[in-house]
Parts: C-alpha cells; structure tokens; sequence
C-alpha cells in the first residue's frame, strides 16, 4: 500500500533526502568547475525537484504496488517503463522547459537529444540509488524501533496483569487476617483495621507507580509485618533485619511483598510448633539481596517445591523487569528458604 503524498513524515523524509544530495552534487561540482557554481547550483536545484517527485512515485507507489498476483503482473512492466521514461527522456525534458523558462543555464550543448538523455540519464541512476538506500534504511529503523515499541508495550501489559493478580491476592490474605480476628472477637481488630487502612492507602496512591523510594517498601513491610503479629501470640518468631546504605533507592512497588507474604501464609500460619519467620535485607551500591527464611512442616522426605501465585508472579516480574537476578527457593526438613539477588542497575 502506497503511502499518502501529504503524509508529514513521508514528505520531510523526502526533502532532507534531496537536500544532502544535492549537497553532495555540489560539492562535488565545486571541485569540477568553481567558476560556474551558482548557475550549477540552480540547474541542480532543478533537476532535484523533477527527481524528487520521480522518486517518491517509484518507492512510494510503484515499488510497493508489485506484488506476484496475476492481476498487478501485466501492468507492472509498463509502470517500470514508464519510470525508465521519466528517468531518461523526462529529465531531459524537464532540464529543456527549464532552459525556456530561463531557469536552467545550459552550461553543455547536446549534438542531439539522444545525446542529452544519454548524458543526463546516469545522474537519475545516481540518484535513485542513494534515495533507495537512504529510505530503506530509514524504513528499517523505523521498523525495528515500532518493533521495540511494540514489545515494550507487550512487556509493560503483561507486568501490569502481573500486578493485578498480585495485589488482590495480596489484599485478599490481609483481609484473611482481620476476619480471623474479628471472628475471634478479638480486642485487636481495630488496630489490625487500622493496618489495612494504610495498607489500601499505598496500594491506592503509591503502589500504581513505576517505581517507589526503598523506604516507602520497608514501611509497607512493616506494616504487614504488625498486622500479622496481631494474628498470633508470643509462639511466633519474628526478626526483620534491614541494612540499606541509601533509603531513596528506586523499587518496583510490592516487588518484595510475595516473599515475606509467603513465609507467613504457606510457613509460620501452617506451623503446628515453634513458627519463625526471619527476613534479612540488604541494598548496598545498588545490590539487593533479600533473604526469607521460615518454619514449615515436615512432610517424610519430601523436598519438592511447589511454587504458588505469588512466587510465581514474581519470577517474571523480575524477568521483564532486570536482567541481572537470581531468585531461589528450597525446603530443608522443617526450613523454607528464599532467596533473591537483584542488580538495581540491569533494570530493561
């Protein structure tokens, strides 16, 4: 499909094209014959405008008019003739009515029109050589840079879907914790409603952001953290050790969130005896490095990690967004532990 002659894009393309070759010819020309460079500056300016309208019919329409199809294969040898015309006997043309209309300074005489295409006919070639290159190379740019766009797009989608399942699964096990307390009766569900009010407050206004400050995560983890301390007694082990050399450093909203929510889901709230929950961080020089550890029960001799929502959410959100992590999850015995690496720096 041809591309609309008043396309803006197409238009400005066309003219820089033109320019820088006539800048060339000229230069070109100034080496030639100095003396005689500005009536060789007008005749090109001439010639280029005749070409440049030439060109944009060929790669514009006619190129992308050919295609192996039985109806289109008749007519495309007479739409290359009729530019092998245009590009001979139609320059030749165009430079005679510039000589009548006093625009162009016929510097070289012809013995014959023949002779005149022959010699005017290699400045067309040339310069449908450099358009061609010139608009194929832009067009491939173009089209790898739509490409990119595209899978960006793509990328920035799915991570957002990511982020719809994880947040809801996210809130949904908070509001687990207040219904066991109000079932309960219990003295603390005020407090742990309280909670939850900030809890939906960052999830509201900070957590839809690209990017947030490492200090607002650890108060969101805090958070959390107190609220699941309401739904236990003294039995539970909770240690939160951080050592974090800049506080402003940038994070994905909730990207640790599915680490700490799963020690407590699927570890402590499952452990019959002795729960623990222990969770190590540290960013330094733009190193993450966040370490979950908690009880689990014993089930015979079975080590096999069976990954949920969470974890699993998480592994490809790190995927599309760094290129330089590790994650890893092992169960030995009665412990449960999680580890993620991130470099801060390999973010795509």
């Amino acid at each position: 499909m041809g591309i609309h002659l008043f396309n803006n894009e197409r238009t400005k393309l066309y003219a820089w094209i033109s320019v820088t070759f006539l800048l060339l010819w000229l230069i070109g020309d100034v080496f030639t014959d100095s003396e005689t460079i500005l009536k060789r500056t007008i005749n090109n300016i001439w010639l280029v405008l005749y070409l440049l309208g030439n060109h944009f019919l060929l790669f514009e329409y006619t190129l992308p008019f050919i295609k192996p199809t039985w109806q289109r294969i008749f007519i495309t040898p007479l739409l290359l003739a009729a530019h092998l015309l245009t590009y001979s006997f139609g320059l030749f043309g165009w430079r005679y009515l510039g000589v009548e209309l006093g625009i162009y300074t016929p510097l070289k005489v012809h013995d014959s029109m023949l002779a005149g295409v022959s010699y005017h006919f290699p400045y067309s070639i040339v310069s449908a050589v450099y358009f061609g290159i010139i608009k194929y190379t832009y067009d491939y740019r173009k089209l790898k840079q739509t490409a990119q766009q595209l899978r960006i797009e793509k990328q920035e989608a799915e991570l957002n879907y990511l982020k719809s399942q994880t947040n809801p699964h996210f809130l949904f096990n908070t509001l687990n914790n207040i219904y066991s307390l109000s079932r309960d009766k219990s003295d603390l569900a005020p407090e742990s409603i309280l909670r939850l009010s900030k809890i939906l407050r960052f999830m509201l206004y900070e957590a839809s952001e690209a990017y947030i400050v490492v200090e607002e995560e650890l108060r969101i983890i805090n958070h959390y953290i107190e609220l699941e301390k309401l739904r236990y007694d003294s039995s539970l082990v909770i240690n939160f050790n951080y050592e974090i050399t800049d506080m402003k450093q940038l994070l994905p909203p909730l990207l640790l969130m599915p680490l700490i929510e799963n020690a407590f889901k699927h570890g402590a709230s499952e452990t019959k005896s002795h729960p623990f929950v222990d969770i190590n961080l540290t960013v330094d020089e733009k190193q993450l490095m966040l370490i979950v550890k908690n009880s689990v029960e014993e089930f015979g001799d079975e080590q096999v990690v069976k990954e949920n929502i969470g974890l699993s959410n998480l592994r490809r959100q790190l995927e599309l967004l760094y290129s330089n992590y590790s994650l890893s999850v092992k169960k030995d015995g009665g412990l449960f532990e999680a580890a993620l690496r991130i470099d801060l720096k390999s973010h795509v």
